[in-house]
């Protein structure tokens, strides 16, 4: 704004000196020529009254009278007479010579032939005006009368000198106004321009000072006003942000927003979590690239190509479980029926459809893990009462078993009930400081017996103590389901090995053997109630199924989780991730 007042102010300054030059000029020449013709008028004038003397008088008797006039006049007066010699000369008057002056007044004569006019005419910065006088009637000669043209510089100085003086006072006046006037109409525009350029940075509280604009206060209140309002607009639509923001974020369910390209622009935190993924894997890369479950891409690409509302039930694999989604997409479509993408809503009923199945085969399971326990002893008990019993050696046999059968009915129902009080919303842990290496210690303890007698090479690796937050007694119960699972599915002569690993944010505990592994696909449902890998081989060792769905909700109540690995013939290793949130 500064260079734009300077560019005003310098061809205001322009204009005014050219016009300031223009008039001086012609107001110069204007002086100049009145002085000259006035000067002319008067040389004439001069020269016939000369005429008029010498016509009336001779030439003898007013020769006084003819030098007191030229030294009056400043100018030098010469008569010739007929044939144009010099008949009477009053001196020179100017830096020229006599010999000089006569060609002058001849060449005129010569140049100029007149018989009753005077001719005028500068040569040598000498004015010479020549006028023929008459006598009797006839042509008696001429009077040349010369004056020289100094008087008419120093009047053409003066005129110049006060011409320059009062134009540049004029000058300066304007200029001084025109300072004045561009900046009382410049001010209030530098002031608005500033506002309006912070105003496009974004900074809406921004404002033009009050004072004094006159013709541009109309332009300041204008600012003012828009500034005010941008402002306002500002404040609601970050509100509206913010409220928006807060929506997509804190739904319950996964949201994804991808563009008429294809290229993913949002995801909100319920997405992430319930995915777990990082947003720099989504966001702004095409959904195809992004997302690596099959039936997303092509429930998308259904989207695109019918350009319609699209629901439907999906059954994933995220990480080691499976999770059943309702996904709801529709298409984004602007004013004028302008594509702008799809939006896609992932409603997690894997709860839902838990508990559903759960209704299903409750019945069928418990029933059939009853059966087979209740019938046993209630052939057995028959089988006694129809005689059996007189046989020592049969009923100590049989009683063996429906001990067994009623043994694994216990264990069946408290892990029921155990199941049962962990998932209730109102479960809580005993939390304390616990080493989790004297846990372990504990837990392998009960089974070195057992691995001993099944042939089984069972041992463990610690650090010399791990401390964490949480239940001894539940994390005792974590620690002897993954050994009896390990134990059971591992061969004679196969090695089962627990190791307490301790890194900078958590601490890990890791569970190997060398079992008969578990398929890729099945890995996900193995934390499923009643879910057995080998059914024949878990139910003759005494499994009812649900250990390791007891294990999953224990740890998750530790702020924990559970990976697996495995290769089937092979073996299988559990590994249960605790956050070190406590160090001693």
């Amino acid at each position: 704004m500064t260079s734009f007042r300077t560019r005003l102010l310098f061809w205001l300054v322009t204009l005014i000196v050219t016009v300031l030059i223009c008039l001086g000029l012609l107001l110069g020449q204007l002086f100049k020529d009145f002085y000259v013709e006035t000067m002319n008028k008067r040389l004439e004038k001069e020269a016939k009254a000369v005429a008029i003397l010498l016509k009336n008088e001779s030439l003898a008797q007013i020769r006084p009278d003819l030098q007191e006039m030229s030294e009056e006049l400043s100018s030098r007066i010469t008569i010739l007479n007929r044939k144009e010699k010099v008949v009477f000369d009053t001196g020179h008057v100017a830096n020229i010579s006599d010999q000089t002056h006569e060609r002058i007044i001849r060449d005129i004569l010569h140049k100029k032939h007149f018989h009753q006019f005077s001719i005028i005419e500068k040569t040598n910065d000498v004015y010479y005006y020549i006028v023929s006088y008459t006598k009797e009637g006839k042509n008696a000669g001429y009077v040349i009368l010369s004056s020289p043209t100094n008087s008419l510089k120093k009047v053409n100085q003066q005129i110049w000198g006060v011409l320059v003086s009062s134009l540049g006072t004029s000058l300066i006046v304007i200029i001084l106004l025109g300072l004045k006037i561009t900046n009382q109409y410049m001010k209030p525009i530098e002031a608005a321009t500033e506002v309006a350029v912070e105003l496009a940075k974004g900074n809406y509280e921004a404002r033009v000072p009050n004072g004094e604009y006159n013709e541009a206060g109309m332009l300041v209140q204008s600012i003012n006003r828009l500034a005010r309002n941008l402002q306002e607009i500002s404040k609601s639509r970050e509100m509206q942000t913010d409220r928006l923001h807060t929506l997509i974020e804190n739904v319950g369910s996964g949201l994804i927003l991808i563009d008429s390209r294809g290229y993913i622009n949002l995801i909100n935190r319920a997405f992430k979590e319930c995915f777990h993924i990082q947003p720099s894997d989504y966001l702004y890369r095409p959904y195809t690239e992004a997302f690596i479950h099959k039936e997303i891409v092509q429930l998308v690409d259904d989207i695109f190509i019918k350009e319609t509302n699209i629901r439907k039930q999906l059954l994933l694999t995220i990480g080691i479980e499976r999770k059943h989604f309702e996904v709801y997409g529709a298409p984004i479509i602007g004013t004028n029926d302008e594509w702008q993408g799809i939006v896609l809503v992932f409603h997690d009923i894997t709860e839902l459809k838990r508990l559903e199945q759960i209704r299903k085969d409750f019945v069928a399971n418990v029933s059939h893990e009853l059966k087979t326990p209740i019938t046993s002893i209630k052939g057995f008990a028959e089988t006694l009462l129809d005689g059996a019993m007189k046989d020592e050696q049969a009923l100590q046999h049989f009683l063996s078993i429906i001990l067994k059968e009623s043994e694994r009915l216990q264990t069946l129902v408290q892990e029921l009930l155990d199941l049962s009080k962990i998932e209730q919303h109102g479960f809580q842990l005993q939390m304390e400081t616990v080493d989790l290496v004297a846990v372990l210690k504990e837990a392998a303890a009960i089974f070195q017996r057992k691995a001993e007698e099944k042939g089984i090479h069972f041992y463990w690796h610690a650090p010399a103590a791990a401390y964490i937050k949480g239940d001894v007694n539940r994390l005792k119960q974590i620690c002897i389901n993954l050994i009896t699972n390990a134990l059971t599915y591992t061969p004679k002569g196969g090695k089962v090995e627990i190791v307490i690993e301790e890194q900078a944010k958590e601490i890990l505990l890791h569970v190997k053997d060398t079992g008969i592994g578990i398929e890729q696909e099945e890995i996900p449902r193995i934390f499923e109630r009643f879910y057995r890998v080998d059914k024949a081989r878990s139910r003759n060792s005494g499994g009812t199924g649900l250990g390791l769905a007891i294990v999953k909700h224990l740890v998750e109540a530790h702020h924990g989780y559970i990976t697996v690995t495995s290769k089937v013939g092979h073996g299988t290793t559990f590994t249960v991730h605790f956050p070190k949130r406590f160090q001693k």
